[in-house]
């Protein structure tokens, strides 16, 4: 399997300085919005890292080139642009936290 990236230019946003948080939401998806405060914190802690929200509906292109099956798909990013985390479901903050580890 070859190494999968999203850069600025995927994402229409800057990546973080030391990670990008990737979150692929849908509207009426309830844990989305319980994963989008979780991240949002943990983005506002941990300096250098970035958070995106990406509106599953509205990007099936990049929905279907990364594989995104289920929401909320969280993808943690290096610096790069690297995956280097992929998980649905909703995450807790100490996982978010562990993750962000093997990407900075």
């Amino acid at each position: 399997m070859t190494e999968q990236s999203l850069g600025a230019d995927r994402l229409g946003v800057e990546l973080g300085e030391r990670a990008t948080l990737v979150q692929f939401s849908t509207a009426f998806c309830q844990p989305c919005r319980a994963t989008r405060r979780t991240l949002s914190e943990v983005a506002e802690m941990v300096e250098g890292v970035g958070h995106v929200e990406i509106d599953a509906e509205e990007r099936l292109d990049l929905v279907r080139e990364m594989g995104i099956e289920r929401t909320p798909t969280v993808l943690v990013l290096d610096r790069a642009g690297r995956i280097v985390v992929r998980a649905s479901g909703q995450p807790r903050r100490a996982d978010v936290i562990a993750a962000l580890g093997r990407a900075v």
